[in-house]
């Protein structure tokens, strides 16, 4: 099944498109792009076996008043010129009590290994508190999208005075014209002002676009759980990992799944654009010789944890750190090139998280209380991990490099052999 989503730019308006509702969730297309769609959209549907109760809509916005929005920008194809392409990338925000508040949440962050950004994270680290949106992007558009933000947050609100907006990013100098420089503020704000509750679009995505993981084409992923009358809720931007890494449900599927590899899909490109050992996308997977080596598990993911838990800043912190197993368990290493970069933020609380003069009282969950958000948060990161690599399809970028989609066929196939009637352990 195929489809095609349009979006034109006129001079320098940025028009939008709606997504439909059976796409889940409301994102801004620029560009041209034909996608190929597997037809089960994530891990539930193919009955993996995983742990805990999700929400409704298995996402970050089932913590009632997050809403996340995405731009994504996909144009040209062929070779690498800098400045007009290809483009593989774009923009997502999540806001964390939407768009109609700017109040602040109590929050805390966390760096596993930090060969990567987030700004924003030293007043956090010394307040607790995050005072506007998270927005997600590529390496090289973190300040354009920083100052864009503090535009935003300026234009609804004129007596604004300051903000240190949170910003993160990831690598796609892989698929996009990185250093083209084409995310602009505009950009920004389509994704902020398309932030929507409700189910989250996944995939190659928003600031997602352009990132592979653990060998497949990579980008944004979400899932939840259920605490209780409480919900944990995560969303990653993947971008990380080894292929022979990769785990789903403990199974080893990466050393399983050699295949499908990464390919030339345009034979008019010229060998010095080509990465040796790479294959062409008409040819077997026998023609691939020995590629560059590439440093181990180069990459990066960005978590956002999101609660309505009444926690404190320090307990939010300690769910932060713990969204590191959750990458473990799917593969994540830490490696020494990669910028795993984590934060997380609370909804409770909202009148003392907002308080700057008097005396404000607030509610908290004991420490003894904290072990079924600690797993929680364990498993909702490796399924959301898993989510955004289901939910990719796969993309050629610059000089025709194309990076392949997990394949859910044979993925089922592997689990059914190591589960058997794996579908009933759910």
């Amino acid at each position: 099944m195929r489809f095609l989503l349009l979006l034109m730019i006129l001079g320098f308006t940025l028009g939008t498109l709606e997504v439909p509702a059976w796409m889940g969730g409301h994102h801004s297309l620029v560009g041209v792009l034909e996608v190929s769609a597997q037809k089960v959209p994530n891990a539930r549907a193919l009955g993996i076996p995983l742990q805990g109760e999700p929400g409704l809509n298995n996402a970050i916005t089932d913590v009632v008043g997050v809403e996340v929005g995405h731009t994504t920008i996909i144009e040209g194809q062929g070779p690498l010129i800098v400045g007009q392409g290809p483009i593989r990338t774009g923009v997502t925000a999540i806001l964390p009590r939407g768009r109609e508040s700017g109040d602040s949440t109590f929050a805390a962050w966390f760096s596993l290994n930090g060969n990567g950004e987030m700004t924003g994270t030293t007043w956090i680290e010394h307040s607790g508190l995050l005072e506007g949106p998270i927005l997600i992007t590529n390496t090289h558009s973190v300040g354009v999208v920083r100052d864009a933000v503090i535009a935003w947050q300026l234009d609804r609100n004129p007596s604004f005075l300051w903000a240190l907006p949170v910003v993160a990013e990831t690598y796609d100098g892989s698929l996009n014209d990185i250093n083209g420089f084409h995310v602009t503020a505009e950009h920004a704000f389509a994704a902020l002002d398309g932030a929507r509750s409700g189910p989250v679009e996944q995939g190659a995505v928003g600031g997602g676009t352009g990132m592979r993981c653990h060998g497949f084409k990579g980008g944004i992923g979400s899932s939840s759980r259920r605490v209780g009358d409480y919900t944990i809720g995560i969303l990653v931007q993947c971008n990380q990992g080894s292929r022979s890494d990769l785990r789903v449900a403990g199974v080893p599927v990466g050393e399983m799944l050699p295949e499908p590899s990464a390919c030339y899909a345009d034979r008019s490109i010229p060998p010095e654009l080509r990465r040796s050992g790479v294959r062409w996308c008409d040819e077997g997977e026998d023609a691939a010789g020995k590629m560059e080596p590439i440093p181990e598990g180069a990459g990066s993911i960005i978590i956002v944890l999101a609660t309505d838990a009444p926690l404190l800043p320090t307990q939010i912190k300690r769910l932060v750190t713990r969204t590191t197993m959750g990458l473990a368990r799917i593969g994540g290493m830490g490696y020494n090139g990669s910028g795993d970069i984590f934060i997380g933020f609370t909804t409770a609380n909202r009148s003392a998280a907002a308080e700057r003069s008097t005396v404000a009282g607030l509610e908290m969950l004991p420490n003894d209380r904290l072990n079924p958000f600690i797993s929680a948060s364990v498993h909702a990161t490796e399924e959301a991990i898993l989510n955004a690599m289901l939910a990719a399809e796969t993309l050629t970028g610059i000089n025709g490099y194309t990076v392949p989609a997990l394949p859910h066929d044979r993925l089922t196939e592997i689990m059914q052999r190591m589960f058997g009637g794996f579908r009933d352990l759910r």
